[in-house]
């Protein structure tokens, strides 16, 4: 990349950290309350519960921990099942397999990218304890569809909002839609605390069990007693800190996320790349704004990716479909997961872009595929 590129690099995501931010984290250093006691815990997982539409949240280290603990939680241990999508960040297979439990893939709507609820079916045996439902670059899965399918097989459902903060479907906030919902806090995610994540859930039982497995395990009622075996998946005060300043501008970020998609859409109108579906019913936060590059355009997906890098624009490509990993081959067909995979492409899609930015984004993406 050329000096006057490297100068003006879009990257993929930057996170909005300001002031604001600062003086919540400087508050917290100063009190001493920086490890996982403190107040801001406290506050922040019941505000962001609150928002979510949701009675208790539990902060935890990250959004693997979130997913593993929700699922310790509700028991699920070896000789289970547990039904995700093919198309998927890979943290929401390995915390299946952290219980000892057999991730079961299911393949993606070609309309929403997320889990096809038929295939969920296909895939149910008398194994199946959960569905994992992930809403996949801040799209809504097919929420009803899914609680339908699993309470006729009664079994959980757990959703993976890693990816969509503010979200919404049918009016309600994705977060509410499941027994439980994990989310992440990672650096490039709506809400950011570095690292860090959180499990919601309505029920005051599913509470206590993620507070006391959260902790190692150690007992409520007799300091350094352990009757099993838990895990150390706190979150720091100092992450909470920076979580409730991010909470304040949530509502912002999120606006400006779909202003942002708005102006890659009337940008990219008329080039041969397919734009994210509009969903009847679902509100998509556009963490990321993904397209798919029509079949047969002049480049391919992974040379558009490398062209753009050359003009100083970062991207990045769709998730590897799980079951083509080595730890997770099956020997099964995904069609649908390999085809999104193989032309799916992720564009920058901070709250901080400009519409100068997405403007030069647009135009060198027009040039590339002329």
């Amino acid at each position: 990349m050329s000096t006057k590129a490297a100068r003006r690099f879009i990257p993929v995501y930057e996170p909005w950290i300001g002031a604001l931010e600062l003086e919540r984290v400087t508050r917290c250093v100063k009190s001493g309350w920086i490890s996982s006691i403190g107040e801001e815990i406290r506050e922040f997982e019941s505000r962001f519960a609150a928002l979510c539409g949701r009675r208790f949240g539990v902060a935890c280290s990250n959004g693997t921990t979130a997913l593993h603990l929700a699922l310790a939680a509700l028991g699920i241990a070896a000789g289970d099942e547990v039904i995700i999508p093919a198309l998927t960040f890979v943290a929401t297979a390995n915390a299946v397999r952290y219980t000892g439990a057999t991730p079961i893939f299911a393949d993606a709507d070609p309309e929403s990218w997320n889990l096809d609820p038929a295939a969920v079916e296909r895939r149910l045996t008398r194994r199946t304890r959960a569905i994992v439902a992930v809403h996949l670059y801040g799209q809504p899965a097919d929420m009803a569809r899914l609680r339908a399918i699993a309470r006729g097989a009664g079994v959980a459902v757990v959703e993976d909002a890693a990816e969509a903060h503010g979200a919404r479907y049918r009016g309600r906030p994705v977060g509410s839609l499941g027994e439980l919902a994990c989310f992440s806090f990672y650096g490039n995610k709506m809400v950011t605390t570095g690292e860090g994540g959180m499990v919601l859930t309505a029920s005051a039982k599913l509470d206590a069990r993620l507070r006391l497995l959260r902790d190692h395990a150690m007992s409520p009622r007799r300091r350094y007693y352990h009757a099993e075996i838990g895990f150390n998946y706190r979150m720091t005060t100092l992450q909470a800190a920076l979580g409730l300043a991010q909470l304040d501008r949530l509502d912002e970020i999120v606006a400006r996320k779909r202003r942002i998609a708005e102006w890659y859409r009337e940008g990219l109108g008329g080039l041969p790349v397919e734009l994210p579906a509009k969903i009847a019913g679902s509100e998509n936060v556009y963490w990321m704004f993904s397209v798919l590059l029509a079949r047969g355009a002049r480049l391919g997906r992974d040379r558009l990716g490398r062209r753009l890098a050359e003009r100083g624009i970062d991207s990045r490509p769709f998730f590897v479909p799980l079951p083509e990993l080595p730890p997770y081959r099956d020997g099964r067909r995904y069609p649908v997961a390999t085809d999104l995979a193989a032309r799916g492409l992720n564009l920058p899609s901070g709250p901080l872009l400009s519409r100068a930015q997405v403007r030069r984004i647009c135009h060198a993406i027009a040039d590339l595929l002329a």
